[in-house]
């Protein structure tokens, strides 16, 4: 019987890849409760438009947290939705830099992380730590 083998070590990029990741889970999350407490103690304007934002930025956080499992786990998935992620994050802050609103702060806060995370995700590491291995599953 043979030994059983141990998991490789997780790269570095990769670990870099999952505290990005996880820091913007902790920044949607903390949207989304402080969504829920002005819905709760605030009048908005328009309440479908104020349920539905909020709806929407938890369903983001929902997923934005299962990513960051899927990445400690070393799921392929993982990588695509943290690309897609990132690709999001990216015309937020291009949104961030334009417009009467214009917060460049903001934008910069954004767009810094995202181009990060979204080289780390197509790195070679990240890609062979998180690619399926066949010959194992066939």
């Amino acid at each position: 019987m043979p030994a059983p083998q141990s998991a490789p070590a997780r790269p570095a990029l990769l670990l870099v890849l999952t505290v990005i990741v996880a820091l913007e889970a902790v920044l949607v999350a903390g949207l989304a409760v402080w969504l829920v407490v002005e819905l709760l103690t605030q009048t908005p304007e328009s309440y479908p438009s104020a349920v539905a934002l909020t709806v929407l930025v938890v369903l983001g956080a929902v997923w934005v947290v299962v990513t960051v499992v899927g990445l400690l786990r070393r799921r392929g998935w993982a990588r695509a939705s943290a690309l897609t992620i990132q690709i999001l994050q990216l015309a937020v802050a291009v949104g961030c830099f334009q417009g009467l609103f214009a917060r460049p702060d903001l934008g910069w806060a954004l767009l810094l992380p995202a181009v990060v995370a979204a080289v780390l995700c197509l790195s070679r590491p990240v890609v062979q730590a998180t690619a399926r291995n066949t010959e194992q599953h066939e």
